[in-house]
């Protein structure tokens, strides 16, 4: 029978316990906080220049745009670039790195972009509409990785739709990634030049085709264009066929990112509507790519964009999510460490 003091003293010790946990709890939440909370930011693309952390990342603005399924609410005007000297470390803000008004083809959104570094000049690529509301990349130089960069006078040739990503190849040689639907317009370059009416996919009846795939392209030494025409990322399930179009839980939709882990290409990516990460691998940066799996589950808010890098010998994923508002088009970047098992294959995360 439990007398008074005894009833006091596992009370007491309870509440030591609950203490405990509710620290621990704070501990866990405070390590996921958002990297950036004076401004809200998305699609991180993060870079080590230096041995310095640099996170190039678009700038989200409140528009008061409708929403819709082409991403008319996602007006964003601006870059920032932020640097961190470790990772836990302070962020630094290091102001607007380039504006839409300075980008003589660009008209508005200027969506997730990316950055790369040769021979002593940085370059940032980034999405915008043009002036016939036809998204294009255009390329940005600077001999600082903070900037300010300066916009090339004519988005690169031949390139169309959105979420460039600059991949630098051990051998040197870079590679541009590229490509969204929906909103992001890729669909609509399906037959080789643009159709304005093609609005989300290719619509019903092709389901059991091959789903639209991401596009690649080696660079020139320039960094400003491309060497060759793009090219299609093909993504292959299990049996080594392509991913179809109704496979929404793998095939590609938006954010592609690219690196390299023991000699393997690691391409990853969006699943856009169903709001995965996922992955896949390959022996080549042109692939194909062999589905792998999962690498992070649906965070708060509609979309997911992510970068992969290595920092001294550990490797972070960035993305991010819409903690911060709670508005799917005002979004908070964070990151997180990215684990392999024994076999290099991604331990799937839960935001």
């Amino acid at each position: 029978m439990m007398n008074k003091s005894n009833f006091c003293l596992l009370a007491t010790f309870g509440l030591l316990i609950v203490s405990s946990d509710l620290v621990l709890g704070q501990k866990e939440a405070t390590k996921f906080q958002p990297l950036v909370k004076d401004l809200y930011t998305a699609d991180p693309s993060a870079h080590v220049f230096n041995g310095k952390i640099y996170i190039y990342p678009s700038h989200d603005v409140e528009a008061d745009v409708p929403q819709d399924d082409e991403g008319g609410h996602f007006q964003m005007r601006d870059y920032h670039v932020y640097s961190m000297d470790r990772i836990g470390g302070k962020v630094t803000d290091h102001g607007v790195a380039l504006d839409v008004k300075n980008v003589p083809w660009a008209e508005k959104q200027m969506w997730a972009p990316d950055a790369a570094y040769k021979k002593g000049t940085y370059f940032l690529y980034f999405p915008a509409k043009d002036k016939e509301g036809v998204f294009r990349i255009g390329a940005a130089t600077s001999k600082s990785p903070t900037g300010p960069f300066k916009a090339e006078a004519k988005p690169i040739e031949g390139s169309y739709s959105i979420d460039p990503a600059a991949f630098t190849d051990t051998d040197g040689k870079t590679y541009m990634y590229l490509g969204g639907i929906w909103g992001g317009q890729l669909q609509r370059w399906h037959t080789g030049t643009y159709n304005k009416t093609l609005m989300t996919d290719l619509g019903k009846g092709h389901e059991n085709e091959p789903a639209l795939s991401a596009k690649v392209a080696v660079m020139k030494d320039d960094m400003l264009s491309f060497a060759e025409p793009l090219r299609d990322v093909q993504i292959l399930d299990e049996n080594g066929k392509p991913l179809l179009a109704s496979d929404t839980n793998r095939r590609f939709f938006e954010g592609a990112w690219m690196h390299k882990f023991n000699d393997k290409y690691y391409f990853s990516y969006s699943t856009g509507d169903t709001h995965l990460l996922c992955y896949a691998e390959g022996s080549s940066p042109y692939g194909p790519f062999t589905y792998k799996g999962v690498i992070m589950n649906p965070v708060e808010g509609w979309t997911t964009h992510h970068s992969i890098v290595d920092v001294k010998g550990k490797w972070y994923l960035f993305y991010h999510d819409a903690a911060l508002s709670g508005k799917t088009h005002l979004r908070n970047v964070k990151v997180r460490e990215l684990l392999r098992d024994s076999q290099g294959n991604i331990i799937t995360l839960n935001p």
